[in-house]
């Protein structure tokens, strides 16, 4: 089976419109393809199954839980520790010419139960390296035992202090997945506090709208080797708490749009999140805000960390972004 594409609305580039055509991607690669067939034989999906799944991988993680401490950094990356409201946050720099730099927060997915994985840190030491920025990464508490209402204030909370810091440096904020969506409700809670924007966001397969009630999303459940519906809501309610799981601090798809950062959001056909993807870029836009979409045929969830050819494309225009600390220089895709 395959996904239909939705109409893609135009999409602002800086003081240009341009129309991201997904009819223009040649389709997946063989790599990506290979990926896919992985994950399914690999049982990642196992984990979001049901809602007893959920819970029983949170007992699981309860009684051995991960460490969050950074692994993976690679060659030519320093680390320091600064607490901030309890949370662990790390800082990474080059080895060599750390100063005079942009700034990236990075925000780590999974699922708001997951804790941040070897593969997040190899991105960071990635984006430190190669776009000579410097990352603030913080370690935020897991649902069930913290929820939305704490994270998103204090999460907004850092990422002011922090651009107040590092003035006039630029800062992106980059999130994937969960993280994501917790970088847009931050970004949110920013505008809603009368503080500034950060520079750019990248957003990296969103999950801003826990609620999951796209009738499309049933068929496209079919299709993504690593996402599926019950799990999906069941962790938006465990993160949502006492708040609605419409909440906007929980789907952010439902806040308000207006005065946020210039973002670049990334998505693919196999994701079962990616028509939220669609609909957020299309109110971003109606609001105002330059966006720069990348939706590609095919693609799993978090596309962009793969080692394929589609994920390398990614990473360029991130590190790219990050490097510039602006989301509106970069040719159109």
């Amino acid at each position: 089976m395959k996904a239909e594409f939705p109409s893609v609305p135009s999409i602002r580039l800086g003081g240009e419109v341009a129309t991201v055509s997904p009819a223009a991607d040649a389709g997946p690669s063989w790599q990506s393809r290979c990926f896919n067939r992985l994950f399914r034989l690999l049982g990642v999906k196992q984990q979001m199954a049901s809602a007893d799944a959920v819970h029983d991988w949170v007992a699981r993680l309860a009684l051995r839980p991960v460490s969050h401490q950074p692994k993976g950094l690679g060659r030519g990356v320093m680390v320091t520790r600064k607490d901030e409201h309890g949370w662990p946050v790390y800082h990474t720099a080059r080895t060599t010419d750390p100063g005079g730099c942009n700034y990236v927060m990075f925000l780590h997915g999974g699922g708001y139960i997951n804790e941040i994985e070897r593969a997040h840190w190899r991105f960071i030491g990635l984006l430190t390296r190669e776009a000579g920025v410097r990352c603030v990464v913080p370690i935020y508490p897991l649902a069930p035992d913290a929820t939305a209402k704490l994270i998103v204030p204090r999460m907004g909370e850092i990422l002011r202090r922090l651009m107040d810091d590092i003035a006039p440096a630029r800062l992106t904020l980059i999130g994937n997945s969960a993280g994501a969506g917790m970088a847009l409700a931050a970004a949110q809670w920013l505008r809603h506090a009368g503080y500034r924007q950060p520079d750019a966001m990248v957003l990296i397969s969103p999950g801003v709208n826990a609620v999951v009630n796209r009738p499309e999303q049933a068929a496209l459940a079919a299709l993504d080797p690593i996402l599926d519906i019950p799990g999906l809501l069941e962790v938006g309610r465990l993160y949502a708490g006492d708040l609605d799981v419409a909440h906007p601090y929980v789907s952010p798809l439902n806040g308000e749009f207006p005065g946020l950062a210039p973002m670049i959001v990334f998505s693919g056909t196999h994701d079962l999140l990616y028509p939220d993807s669609v609909d957020l870029v299309a109110k971003a836009r109606s609001a105002g805000v330059p966006v720069q979409f990348h939706l590609r045929e095919g693609q799993p969830h978090n596309y962009a960390a793969l080692p394929t050819p589609e994920g390398r494309q990614a990473r360029e225009i991130i590190l790219r972004t990050a490097a510039l600390g602006s989301a509106l220089d970069l040719p159109a895709p």
